[in-house]
This record gives C-alpha cells, sequence and structure tokens, in this order.
C-alpha cells in the first residue's frame, strides 16, 4: 500500500489494479485442471455449510413440543448434522490441498522470472537502484501472489459462493424481506468496513512513519555521542526525539480509536440485522406462518455470513497491499533492458583473439562525455596496458568491451567483428576478468572457484588454485575448499580475494585477459609471484591490463595513456619515458612515493 493512497481511488488505477490481476493469470493456466477441482470442492464445502442451517431447522422442528405429544429424538438430522460439519471442513482440506500446487508454482514462477528479468536489465538500472530496492522487488514477486492468491481461493470466493447459495435458499423458501435484511445488513457491514479501514490506514502510515523517525533520530544522536557532548545539546535531542514521539503519540491514539469505532460499528450492524430479523421472524412463527426451526434458521443462516466478514477489514487492507506491491512489479517488468541483442545476433568466433577500438566515443550521462575518440589495437597473444589517473575511463573500456554499455560512437571489434552484432552470451564467454573490486558468493571456496566454469573437475580447480597462489593458503584452511567466504567474501582478505579472482580467470580459460587493477590488494612480495603466475597466463592470451601501478605493467607490449578520456600517449615503457610526457611524470611520482615508503619502513624497523 503506498503511504499516500487516499480513501477513494482514481479510476485509473482501480483499472491498472484490474490490468495487473490479469496479466498474472497465465501463471495459473498449467493448473487449470487442479484449480476448477479446487473450486468445486469450495462449492461442495459451502453446499455444506449451508445445509447445516436447513438441518438445525429440521431438529428443532421436531423437538418442537408446542407440535407433538411426544418428542422423538431425531437421530437421523443429528447424523446429518454432523456429517455436513464433517464434509465442510473435508472439502475445504481438500481445496486447500489441491489449491497449494498451484499458489506455490505461481509464485515459484513469477519469482524465478522476477530474477530472471533482473539480470537481463543494464549495469546502469543496478547501479542506478539501491540493493534494498532490488531484494525488495525479488520479495515482492512472490509475496503479493501469494497474499492475493491465499485471499481469493480463501476469502473472496468462499464468501461470494456462501452469499450466493444463502440467497437461492432465503428466496427460495421464504419470503423477500429475509433476503432484504440480510443482504441489505451485509451490504452495510462491508460498506462501513471499508470507509473505516481507507481512513484508519492513514493514521496507520502516519503513525508507522513517525516511529521510524524517532526511531532513527534516536539512533542518530546515539551514533553522535560524542558530537552531542561536545557542544551539551543532550536536550536538544529529547526534545527533537521527544517532539516526535508526541505526534506519533496522537496518531496512535487516532489509530486505536479508529479500530475501537471499526469494531463497535460491525456490532452495532450485526445487532441491528439480528434484531430485524428476529423481529420479521418472530412476528411469523406467532402468526403460524413460520415454525420455530426457520427462525432459527434465518437466524443462524445472517450469523455464520457475518462470520467471514469479521476479518474483512484485514482482507481489504492486505489485498490493497498486495496490489500495490504488485503495481511496483510490473512496474518493474516494464523496465526494459538497455542492451539486448540485435534480432539477427550470430555467436561470436574467436580465432586469433584480435581486439580493437575504432574511435570510440561514450558518456554515461548525455552532458558528460566519458571517452572521446578512443582508438587502439591489441594484436592476438599481446598485451596492451591503460594507465592514467582515476577518472580518465580506464575501467569504462572493460564495460565496453563486455558490453554491458553500447558504445556512443565507432565500434569495438574482436577478430573484425562488432561485438554488437554477436550474442552478449558467446561475448562475455570469450573474456575472462580480474576485477579491482573481487565480490564473492556467501558460499565455499570451490564454489567460488568453480563459478568460472561449474563443470570443471577437481584437478582443474586446484591447478588454477595453485597458479594464482591460492593453495597454500586453502591447504592452511580447517575446511580447505569447503570453507564458507562470508557475504560478499568478508572471511578473506582483500589479496585472498584477488587471488580467487585470478584463479576464477584462469579456469575459465578465455581467449581474451582483462587485469582491471589486479594486484592492487597484495603487499609487493605477493604481487611479484602473482605477476609471475599472470605472465605465464597471459603468454597465449590476447590481455588488456588496466593499473594504476605502473610497476606492474613495464613489461607491456604497449602502454596507453589516457587523460579526461583522450589517448594522450602510446608506446612501450622505454619509448614513453623518453617522451618525457604524462607517463614520465607519472613513473617519477611513483618512484619517489616507493622511495620514500621504504625509507619509512627502514626506519621503524631501526
Amino acid at each position: 500500500m503506498r503511504p499516500d493512497l487516499r480513501p477513494t481511488e482514481p479510476p485509473r488505477q482501480q483499472r491498472r489494479d484490474w490490468e495487473n490481476i490479469r496479466a498474472l493469470l497465465p501463471y495459473f493456466w498449467e493448473y487449470r485442471g487442479r484449480v476448477v477441482l479446487a473450486l468445486s470442492c469450495l462449492l461442495f464445502a459451502k453446499l455444506a455449510n449451508i445445509g447445516v442451517p436447513l438441518v438445525l431447522k429440521g431438529i428443532v422442528d421436531r423437538l418442537d413440543a408446542s407440535h407433538q405429544a411426544m418428542i422423538v429424538l431425531p437421530f437421523t438430522l443429528l447424523m446429518a448434522y454432523g456429517a455436513l460439519k464433517l464434509g465442510n471442513a473435508l472439502f475445504g482440506e481438500l481445496r486447500d490441498v489441491l489449491f497449494a500446487r498451484v499458489r506455490y508454482r505461481a509464485m515459484r514462477r513469477l519469482t524465478v522470472r522476477t530474477l530472471a528479468h533482473l539480470h537481463d536489465l543494464s549495469l546502469r538500472f543496478h547501479l542506478e537502484r539501491k540493493t534494498g530496492a532490488i531484494s525488495r522487488d525479488l520479495e515482492r514477486g512472490a509475496r503479493s501472489l501469494s497474499t492475493l492468491l491465499n485471499y481469493l481461493a480463501f476469502s473472496i470466493l468462499p464468501v461470494i459462493a456462501e452469499f450466493l447459495l444463502a440467497a437461492a435458499l432465503l428466496l427460495g423458501r421464504y419470503p423477500p424481506i429475509f433476503t432484504l435484511i440480510i443482504f441489505g445488513s451485509v451490504a452495510v457491514y462491508v460498506a462501513f468496513t471499508f470507509a473505516i479501514t481507507n481512513w484508519r490506514m492513514e493514521h496507520r502510515h502516519l503513525m508507522n512513519r513517525l516511529e521510524s523517525q524517532a526511531g532513527n533520530e534516536a539512533l542518530d544522536s546515539l551514533i553522535n555521542y560524542e558530537t552531542v557532548k561536545y557542544f551539551g545539546n543532550e536536550n536538544l535531542e529529547l526534545k527533537r526525539c521527544d517532539a516526535t514521539l508526541t505526534s506519533w503519540e496522537k496518531s496512535a491514539i487516532l489509530s486505536q480509536g479508529s479500530m475501537s469505532a471499526l469494531n463497535f460499528g460491525q456490532g452495532g450492524i450485526i445487532a441491528v440485522g439480528v434484531t430485524l430479523i428476529m423481529w420479521a421472524a418472530a412476528s411469523r412463527v406467532a402468526a403460524a406462518q413460520m415454525t420455530l426451526g426457520d427462525l432459527v434458521l434465518v437466524n443462524a443462516l445472517l450469523l455464520q455470513l457475518f462470520i467471514p466478514l469479521n476479518m474483512l477489514g484485514i482482507v481489504y487492507r492486505q489485498i490493497k497491499y498486495a496490489l500495490a506491491d504488485m503495481d511496483d512489479l510490473i512496474h518493474l517488468f516494464e523496465q526494459a533492458p538497455e542492451i539486448r541483442d540485435a534480432p539477427n545476433a550470430a555467436e561470436l568466433r574467436v580465432t586469433d583473439g584480435e581486439l580493437c577500438f575504432e574511435r570510440v566515443n561514450f558518456s554515461y550521462q548525455p552532458d558528460r562525455q566519458i571517452l572521446f575518440d578512443v582508438s587502439f589495437t591489441v594484436p592476438p597473444g599481446r598485451k596492451l596496458a591503460v594507465v592514467g589517473a582515476s577518472g580518465a575511463g580506464k575501467s569504462t573500456l572493460a564495460r565496453l568491451l563486455f558490453r554491458f554499455y553500447d558504445v556512443g560512437g565507432g565500434r569495438i571489434l574482436i577478430d573484425g567483428q562488432d561485438i554488437r552484432t554477436v550474442t552478449q552470451h558467446s561475448l562475455r564467454a570469450a573474456i575472462g576478468i580480474v576485477p579491482q573490486d573481487t565480490v564473492l558468493f556467501n558460499d565455499t571456496l570451490y564454489y567460488n572457484l568453480a563459478y568460472a566454469r561449474p563443470e570443471a573437475n577437481q584437478e582443474e580447480i586446484a591447478a588454477a588454485a595453485r597458479m594464482a597462489q591460492l593453495d597454500t593458503f586453502i591447504g592452511s584452511l580447517p575446511a580447505g575448499y569447503q570453507t564458507v567466504v562470508g557475504e560478499r567474501g568478508l572471511k578473506l582478505s582483500g589479496g585472498e580475494k584477488q587471488r580467487v579472482a585470478i584463479a576464477r580467470a584462469i579456469l575459465k580459460q578465455p581467449r581474451i585477459l582483462i587485469f582491471d587493477e589486479a594486484t592492487s590488494a597484495l603487499d609487493s612480495k605477493s604481487e611479484q609471484a602473482i605477476l609471475q603466475a599472470l605472465r605465464a597466463v597471459a603468454t597465449e592470451h590476447t590481455t588488456l591490463v588496466i593499473a594504476h601501478r605502473l610497476s606492474t605493467i613495464v613489461d607491456a607490449d604497449q602502454i596507453l595513456v589516457l587523460d579526461h578520456g583522450r589517448v594522450r600517449e602510446q608506446g612501450t615503457h622505454r619509448a614513453l619515458l623518453e617522451q618525457d610526457g604524462l607517463y614520465a611524470q607519472m613513473w617519477t611520482l611513483q618512484q619517489r612515493e616507493q622511495h620514500t615508503q621504504e625509507a619509512e619502513r627502514l626506519l621503524g624497523l631501526a
């Protein structure tokens, strides 16, 4: 339910609710036979439920001393009464069992579809959207459908079926006045419940917002304890929190008052309805137009219809919440993936592995261009390094190569094939990457290593771990490869996570490799060992190295210097030093920093 919902929704929103419900109907089609059987059980359960007052009427008439000289215990009717009660329970449970597969299968399919759609959406969507919001999208995918199915199958349809059967019974056996009283009372009850519930929900939403605000204010003051003490503002923080809680108190009292008004109003409507029914029936019993059993029947029927309506306010509120969640979910499905395969996209055919950027232009936002006419070629089996200051556009090259975004101008070629003309799956299968920030799944080391190639056997995974200098670390762990790394790999150090990323790149066996600050989290000793492994891995691979530490790329066949999205210099390490340009300045600065750090370390040891 949206916080700004008002008692009367605009017709456009109501139409959208119906459209959203219709959009979910295909999820039930697979088990349409079960749906029909479940609805049949529902009908039988309600027939049994309506039959209970009828049998009760017969029992009362048989026991009415004014009509019989000798009262005989009606065993048959008593057995029928028990059988109808049992039948109502039995068919109700059968309905639940039959509908369970429909409900949970629909939830499963919708959840999987939501997850698949989220995976199809672009990187831009995921960077701009908060992780918590994406998690809620996944959660509400099943929750909204489950809520609607639950109340539809177990609350709305049973009440409708019972009302129709009751109407048929009343109209067939009694004067229209009884039908008018019963259904008039129910209509007033429903209208009153909806009106009060809508009014109450506004106060409830405000109460929840104020409660959250007060909690945030209290927590914020405690987090900033030292600042509060520095300025002696304890009373200011108490007054701020108390002001919010004062508003919360008023809303809470109104919310509770509205609940009492709802309960009292519902009880009053039932009391008036029962009184009118009793008056109409009693007057006809007195006039010998109806029996005492008829009076019991119409009274029991009215009370029986009101029983499921006791939860009407809760049902109505939950359905409104579910419809709001469903509307958000449908909006999510309406988000089109930014990057799509071309209609005639072919599989990428990698032969030599030549990589070429031709006059590439790109901007994340229209008013801020990142790359300007970037052109370079990485011959098969060669290594090209890209260096530059932060924000120069280095990591953007990797994102464009993986086609997380499409270039704004120019093109990217692999063995002469424009990557926009091939399938994304085949493109990404041909490229391996060691990212700067390695994020791992909250699973075992083995799972995270095998993620690069799930069909790999244990020997291949162990070999990749050895090449990444990870085998000694894994051997030191009590659980070895079965060690759980924690959420996002938090149980591992930065260097250990980067070794896992390197092992995955090795295991994937791609033709093109990207190292994006691949040794940024390693110490100097570990860095040299990893660099030696990377050189061995990259021997027969086309390699693109994105680096900040220039000492790691001195052996590159070509070095590209990016500055504010433009290629300023290009050449080997030696040639660029001889040019005495940007690269030479960066090299001198980093060497000076390295010498300073070594001197400080030696002084510390001394």
